[in-house]
């Protein structure tokens, strides 16, 4: 329990040094992260029905060489192929969206400096610092948070690449 509070403890003061705009960043990022979390839990759970329902579906037809079941198939590994890639093009906005909202910070804490150099001039670095924390901090927040969603989104896109190709490998014109 200790550990738990001083880790609450740690979180605020990052926070404070930080500035509001970790707030900002700590929502992109929590969005972004649920997002990432289902397409896991689409791909490891739901997929695996998904691709056996299309795959009996194609199995149960009698005739898989004509024209018109050839659009069949092409149209089932679509519709799959929709479902896997849903929410992608969100997460890649999300990732984005991290280091820019994080370069705000790096703005604000720079009025913040500039602030404190036009009432105390430049030689009080101790009055300073709180600001170029406030430039700093959020930054480097957006850039751990985006480099966290490069890796899943990448991680996940091929996934989902692969998953539809197995499926379209899965559906055999044979028959």
């Amino acid at each position: 329990m200790v550990e738990l509070l001083e880790a609450y403890d740690a979180i605020l003061d990052f926070i404070q040094r930080g500035g509001n705009v970790l707030y900002g960043v700590m929502i992109v990022t929590f969005l972004m992260w649920m997002l990432i979390i289902e397409r896991l839990w689409y791909l490891r759970l739901v997929f695996k029905k998904e691709f056996n329902r299309v795959l009996d579906a194609w199995e149960a037809r009698k005739e898989r060489k004509s024209w018109h079941a050839h659009k069949i198939r092409i149209a089932m590994i679509s519709e799959v192929s929709i479902s896997l890639n849903t929410n992608i093009g969100m997460i890649k906005t999300l990732v984005a969206l991290c280091p820019l909202i994080g370069l705000l910070g790096t703005v604000t804490g720079m009025i913040e400096v500039f602030d404190v150099m036009a009432m105390m001039g430049s030689g009080n670095a101790r009055a300073m610092a709180a600001g170029v924390s406030k430039a700093t901090i959020p930054t480097m927040a957006g850039m751990v948070a985006a480099l966290s969603g490069v890796f899943m989104s990448a991680y996940i896109e091929r996934r989902a690449k692969r998953a539809a190709e197995r499926l379209e490998d899965s559906l055999t014109m044979d028959h």
